[in-house]
């Protein structure tokens, strides 16, 4: 993070040539179980991640916003008055997002002054790992520090979930922005959608001598275009069709009713929804109970749900899983949106090197890109870097 931070601030001042006033981070995360529950009510379990989005930022004398960010030469640079989500595209769509959001929940933007802002992070892009949300999660704790706000972390996370929703254009829940904020070394987030109850949860994955393999597959995403809405809008109808207002109101016992109220396409959208929540609470319970070598069965079987009823995983994904757990992973997943990005495998830690070996062997003789491997643990949420 101190590499991180030192890189960003050298990227301000050679942007902007004055120093920022500050900077901030907020981590991507990683989805341990709970996928596509979120903008169902449901229940999630994801965990801040040692990679984040840094902002380095200071307040101008004027109304005038100017962005910038390592990975494009562009300078976005808009009269504060101006943010809408109609004025915004691009990735700028996320910092300012959050400038329009905040105003949403509060923040009276008249009376604020604008910024000069410049981002970087060590979040793989497109790799389900949410680094849209850690790009809005240092961005609103940057600015409720220097517009002096007071706004808690529930509604930061609210703000960022709304500026993705209506500046991004991504219809996404707000699992992500809460583990990003919320998070907490070695503990993953446990968080009701429904009511926003947010519980952290001990992992213990190193007492127990296991470590978290992300297989960042490269296969490319796109949560604000197709198959994401598709699917959200499947579960509206499936809610609507079997008279519930979400399908959180819906348990395994209502499979049955489902199967004859439903199309067949609906029926899978709705089971995997409904079997994933129990997967959450079953795997909350057994981290307690019996600890994390008792859970590799739940991230497992989570993705053959994803994979048959949800339709979401790709070929690559696939790979990714079935080799991990060929060479010995206690359990494996895709993580995120689906339609690319990257697993996760649980795995044992005297085992990483054959277990990743073999996910290295299995892309290579399918002639897939190859990989990125690396291992990551639970850190805390968003917070001021320097």
């Amino acid at each position: 993070m101190s590499q991180l931070s030192t890189r960003v601030r050298a990227g301000f001042e050679e942007r902007f040539q004055r120093e920022p006033f500050g900077v901030w981070r907020a981590p991507g995360r990683v989805n341990l179980i709970g996928e596509h529950t979120d903008y169902n009510d449901g229940f999630v379990f994801p965990f801040a991640i040692d990679r984040s989005t840094v902002v380095a930022l200071a307040p101008r004398e004027d109304r005038i916003i100017q962005i910038t960010t390592a990975h494009s030469e562009d300078v976005v640079r808009i009269a504060l008055d101006d943010v809408s989500p109609d004025a915004v595209s691009g990735w700028s769509a996320y910092p300012l997002g959050v400038v329009w959001a905040l105003g949403k929940f509060g923040a009276d933007l008249s009376a604020v002054s604008g910024f000069d802002a410049h981002i970087d992070s060590d979040v793989p892009i497109g790799a389900g790992l949410s680094s849209s949300a850690a790009i809005e999660c240092a961005v609103a704790v940057a600015l409720t520090e220097v517009w002096k706000l007071g706004l808690d972390r529930e509604t930061l996370a609210r703000v960022g979930q709304l500026a993705e929703n209506k500046a991004v254009g991504a219809p996404t829940g707000i699992m992500d922005q809460s583990a990003s904020l919320l998070g907490r070394k070695d503990a993953a987030v446990f968080l009701d959608c429904r009511s926003l109850d947010a519980e952290v949860i001990p992992l213990g994955f190193e007492p127990a001598g296991l470590v978290l393999l992300v297989i960042n597959t490269h296969v490319s995403h796109s949560h604000a275009t197709g198959g994401y809405a598709d699917r959200r809008r499947s579960c509206e109808r499936g809610a609507r069709e079997m008279g519930v207002s979400s399908l959180r109101e819906l348990d395994v016992d209502d499979l049955a009713r489902a199967a004859v109220v439903l199309d067949a396409e609906t029926l899978k959208r709705v089971r995997h929804v409904i079997t994933e929540n129990q997967r959450v609470l079953d795997t909350v319970r057994l981290l307690r109970l019996e600890g994390p070598e008792a859970i590799g069965d739940l991230l497992t079987a989570s993705h053959a749900s994803m994979r048959d009823d949800f339709e979401i995983s790709v070929p690559e994904l696939d790979v990714a899983v079935d080799s991990a757990l060929s060479a010995g992973a206690v359990g494996a997943r895709m993580t995120g949106g689906g339609f690319g990005g990257a697993a996760i495998a649980l795995v044992r830690t005297a085992e990483l090197q054959e277990v990743s070996d073999a996910v290295l062997a299995a892309f290579a003789s399918r002639g897939f890109e190859q990989p990125e491997l690396f291992t990551v643990t639970a850190a805390d949420g968003a917070s001021r870097a320097d």
